[in-house]
């Protein structure tokens, strides 16, 4: 590898900057459910499944496209992504009909992946004993973008026609792609001799060969499942219980910005302490936030509470698991970031699935019982599989 790589401020900036812009996209259909209910005429069971599809599609397009860093140009392949992306998002603001949104929906997600291409390319580019350091500040970037994307869509959703969130998505991603193509690090890397059959065969190795992946893929799965348990339902709730619209739903979501200003501390605890410690800590405080949930959820201040505690927990886990995953190989950051990012993002999708569906049969206190689920497999996956307490060192 060249010793030379060298990843500038600037340059830190501006891929957490594309990360928050991207993963946007599949965030922006949370707080707007009910909206989209009523425009087509469907259940918010059925609205919650286009919703799942979205994440669902990521999760795919986690597994077959991300892995693509290990053997092609990253500077490249986001851009490339990126331009799907936005054909993507025009064919949700067009849709027509609730099917053809959710073919939109779920190739938003399929698309959406240039951020996990990013976030291993980061790390590649990082000097190696401050990796924990940049990938928190762009980490941070991504999790920016998944509590603003609730509340601009919250917002627009309250002031115009649900549809624009899209367009202006669109929009947005289009003048980020000019940005990136101008000014995205070129990648140094020479590139592998290795063929997609052959790369996609690698996953389930690599799952097998490495016991701290197999930890950082549950606990992943289950802390994302926790948030999602949440996210797709509050709006129904806010609705039930307080008669507030979509607007409120989305300013709600800027009390994540405890996560974001914690998130490069969080990468500093990582480097210094362990990585086993801050996972526990993601557990604690999501597992405080529905304990909020269930029993003072019914008082505003019990949910303030609860989502900057919740916001925080999914951020300690993010965070922390992105260190151990970049810390296992160099040549094979892109995969294993892959197999990560895919259970991360397979259990955001049945965290939205079984709570939307929770809350249609049992109100609340179904909801909260699927994410005590969750909470249940991720404590079992701390103490069976444990997490490194120092993380080695790639680069």
């Amino acid at each position: 590898m060249d010793s030379q790589k060298e990843l500038s401020g600037k340059k830190v900036l501006l891929m957490a900057f594309a990360t928050g812009i991207i993963v946007a996209n599949l965030n922006y259909i949370q707080p707007i459910e009910g909206l989209i209910a009523t425009s087509f005429q469907v259940s918010k069971a059925t609205v919650g499944v286009v919703a799942m599809l979205t994440q669902l599609g990521y999760a795919f397009g986690l597994l077959l496209i991300v892995p693509l860093g290990d053997i092609f140009n990253r500077y490249h392949l986001i851009q490339v992504m990126l331009g799907f992306s936005i054909l993507a998002l025009f064919m949700a603001f067009f849709a027509p009909s609730i099917t053809i949104f959710g073919v939109a929906s779920l190739l938003v997600g399929i698309t959406s992946v240039a951020p996990q291409i990013i976030i291993p390319y980061a790390a590649y580019l990082a000097p190696s004993l401050h990796q924990g350091k940049v990938l928190g500040n762009v980490l941070s970037g991504l999790l920016t973008g998944i509590l603003l994307s609730r509340s601009v869509s919250g917002l627009l959703g309250s002031v115009l026609d649900w549809q624009y969130v899209y367009l202006i998505a669109a929009f947005i991603c289009t003048i980020l792609l000019v940005i990136l193509h101008l000014y995205l690090p070129r990648d140094p890397r020479q590139h592998q001799r290795m063929n997609y059959g052959k790369v996609l065969a690698s996953l389930p190795k690599l799952l097998a060969k490495e016991k701290h992946l197999q930890g950082s893929a549950i606990n992943g799965f289950c802390l994302f499942g926790v948030s999602n348990v949440l996210w797709s339902t509050l709006a129904f709730y806010l609705a039930d219980q307080y008669h507030l619209g979509s607007g409120v739903a989305g300013l709600l979501g800027l009390l994540g910005i405890t996560g974001v200003l914690f998130a490069s501390i969080i990468g500093r605890l990582v480097d210094t302490y362990s990585a086993r410690m801050t996972i526990g800590l993601g557990i604690l405080f999501s597992t405080l936030a529905f304990v909020i949930f269930a029993f003072i959820g019914q008082l505003f201040i019990g949910l303030i509470v609860g989502i900057v505690l919740l916001d925080l927990g999914t951020q300690f886990g993010q965070v922390s698991n992105q260190a151990i995953v970049q810390s296992l190989s160099l040549e094979a950051s892109s995969r294993n970031n892959s197999v990560f990012m895919f259970s991360y993002f397979l259990g955001g999708s049945l965290g939205t699935f079984f709570a939307t569906l929770a809350w249609s049969h049992l109100g609340w206190v179904g909801v909260c019982s699927v994410a005590a689920v969750f909470l249940i497999l991720a404590l079992l996956g701390h103490l069976l599989l444990k997490e490194p307490q120092k993380l080695q060192k790639v680069g």
